[in-house]
C-alpha cells in the first residue's frame, strides 16, 4: 500500500534531506551518504520509497529528482523556511500579535532567516535597561557607528536621550517614527533634552498618526530588532533579533510601510 503523498515529504526527515540535496543537482550515493552522515542500509529504504512515488529516479549509481520532485520541493521550501523562522520560538509567535505587519510582508516572514527570540532574564538576573528595553548590546554598539539607524517605537524610555545623542556624535543618520503619545512625553517632559538633538541635520523624527499594535522595531546595516504585544496586548521583555540580510531587508520595508503615513517634525 503506497503512502499518502504528504508523508513521504514530511514524514521522514532523511527522505526531505534527500529532496533537497537533489533539488540542487544529481548525486551519487556516496555523496548522500556524506551529506547526511548515514550508512546504506539507513538511506536505501528511503530512497526506494521516494523512488516508487516517482520523486526522484536514478541511473547507475547516480541519483535525480524527477519533474514531479522538483516541482514539489520549490513549494516545499518556502514553507520549511517559514518553519525555520517560527521553530526559533514558536510560543513566542504563537502568543504574540503579528497583526501589525502588512499581509505582503507576513507572507514572506521566511526572510526573518536565523532569527533569535531572546529573553534578556535568561542571561542574567541583573540585566542593564539597555537589554530590558530591547535595545540589546550588539544592536546597541552596533548602532553607535553605522551609517544609518531606522525605528518605529510605541514606548518611550529616557535612555533613548543618551543613546541618539550618542550615535549623532558618531555621524549616525537617525530616522525614528513615534506615536502621538510619545510625542507628547517628548513635548511635555522632554522638550529641552530633544530640542538640542532635533536641531542636527542627522535626526528625523516623524509622528505616525494611527494605531501601533507592537512596542518597537529597528535595524541597523547590521541588525534587525522587533518587540511585539503579547496576544493581550501587554508589554514583553523578550525580543526578536535577525542580522541575516534578507531581514535587513524585510525590516527597511516595513518602515517604509508605516514611514509612508507619517507626519515630518521641524520642531517640537
Amino acid at each position: 500500500m503506497r503512502k499518502a503523498l504528504i508523508d513521504v515529504l514530511f514524514a521522514s526527515d532523511q527522505r526531505k534531506d534527500v529532496l533537497l540535496l537533489l533539488q540542487e543537482e544529481p548525486k551519487e550515493t556516496e555523496n548522500l551518504l556524506e551529506s547526511l552522515k548515514t550508512t546504506r542500509n539507513e538511506l536505501l529504504p528511503q530512497i526506494k520509497l521516494l523512488e516508487k512515488h516517482h520523486l526522484i529516479s536514478h541511473y547507475e549509481d547516480t541519483y535525480e529528482s524527477t519533474a514531479i520532485g522538483k516541482l514539489l520541493v520549490d513549494e516545499m521550501v518556502p514553507l520549511l523556511q517559514k518553519i525555520e523562522v517560527l521553530d526559533a520560538d514558536i510560543d513566542y509567535w504563537g502568543t504574540h500579535k503579528l497583526d501589525f505587519i502588512p499581509p505582503y510582508l507576513f507572507k514572506r516572514l521566511l526572510e526573518l532567516k536565523k532569527c533569535q527570540i531572546i529573553n534578556p532574564y535568561t542571561q542574567s538576573i541583573y540585566a542593564r535597561p539597555s537589554e530590558i528595553y530591547g535595545t540589546d548590546d550588539k544592536f546597541q554598539e552596533t548602532s553607535k557607528s553605522c551609517d544609518n539607524f531606522y525605528a518605529v517605537s510605541a514606548f518611550f524610555h529616557p535612555n533613548f536621550i543618551n543613546m541618539f545623542t550618542e550615535m549623532l556624535h558618531g555621524n549616525v543618520r537617525i530616522n525614528v517614527i513615534v506615536t502621538p503619545n510619545v510625542f507628547d512625553i517628548i513635548r511635555n517632559q522632554y522638550q529641552a533634552e530633544y530640542m538640542e538633538i532635533i536641531k542636527s541635520k542627522l535626526f528625523n523624527l516623524f509622528v505616525y498618526p494611527k494605531e501601533i499594535d507592537f512596542v518597537s522595531f529597528a535595524y541597523n546595516e547590521y541588525y534587525l530588532l522587533m518587540r511585539l504585544l503579547t496576544s493581550e496586548g501587554n508589554y514583553d521583555y523578550k525580543y526578536m533579533l535577525s542580522s541575516s540580510q534578507s531581514a535587513l531587508d524585510w525590516g527597511k520595508e516595513l518602515f517604509e510601510y508605516y514611514s509612508k503615513d507619517s507626519v515630518p517634525l521641524a520642531r517640537i
